[in-house]
């Protein structure tokens, strides 16, 4: 059993649920968060028996940011170092994860937190919840890869507009231009992010893992690239246990029961 100060975590039917765990501070971020938050991610990223991620937040917020007063800046010399060994880190295990991750929202999703957020493949949030890049307001930008993930959701115009004007992008509005996937009642969200969950890790496993590692590809690719690069895991995967199970399945009027 893992144990940390930060974060809770817990294991159950193929689910990792990692939960933010400062929630008198809503859930901002300190140096030790950020080390156990990167030795769970490690971990996850490296057990096959993990169908799916889940990154939440204890409390009334998924994550208020950089905790800027937890005196941690005695811990790296400039903010760069800070976001290069202590951030970045987590952000590439989200990322190169072969299972998918799911941001389950409620409250702010603010500065850094919105960028974790918007990192995840997959984001359920609450009705009453909503992201913030508060950053204009104190004369810096957003970080955390926040303008790469702006402006390849939503496009220029409307990314910079976000990046700028220091406005809280609720539920709806986040469901509406794409930054979202799902909004349900917040007294729900644990329950309706669980049962999602379920939902995906029924799928066959090989075929969420090569689309994520397709999808993830394509904002530096050209589409004859990515149609190669179909062509050529499809071959792979052609007559494996789960394209047999699932064709099947479906010729036997059944549900598969992939590896």
């Amino acid at each position: 059993m893992h144990k940390f100060q930060t974060i809770n975590y817990h294991l159950e039917e193929n689910i990792a649920t990692v939960s933010l765990n400062r929630p008198e501070k809503l859930n901002a971020m300190d140096f030790k968060m950020l080390s156990e938050l990167k030795s769970i991610t490690d971990i996850i990223k490296n057990d096959d028996s993990i169908k799916c991620m889940i990154l939440r937040g204890e409390g009334r917020a998924f994550c208020a940011g950089a905790d800027l007063s937890s005196g941690d800046k005695k811990k790296w010399k400039n903010t760069e170092e800070a976001l290069n060994k202590g951030y970045l880190p987590i952000f590439q295990n989200i990322i190169q994860m072969p299972k998918p991750v799911i941001s389950s929202i409620r409250g702010a999703a603010a500065g850094i937190g919105s960028a974790y957020s918007m990192v995840c493949d997959l984001t359920i949030m609450s009705n009453k919840s909503y992201l913030l890049q508060p950053f204009s307001n104190i004369g810096l930008i957003p970080d955390g890869g926040s303008h790469w993930l702006l402006y390849n959701t939503l496009g220029y115009k409307l990314a910079y507009h976000i990046a700028i004007e220091n406005k809280r992008i609720y539920a709806d509005e986040c469901l509406k231009i794409g930054l979202a996937n799902k909004v349900v009642d917040d007294q729900k969200l644990e329950e309706e992010t669980i049962i999602w969950a379920k939902k995906i890790i029924k799928q066959s496993s090989q075929s969420l893992m090569n689309s994520k590692k397709i999808m993830r590809a394509t904002h530096n690719k050209s589409f004859i690239e990515i149609y190669k690069l179909e062509s050529s895991i499809q071959k792979q995967l052609q007559g494996s246990f789960d394209n047999l199970e699932g064709v099947n399945a479906f010729l036997e009027k059944r549900e598969p029961k992939f590896k």
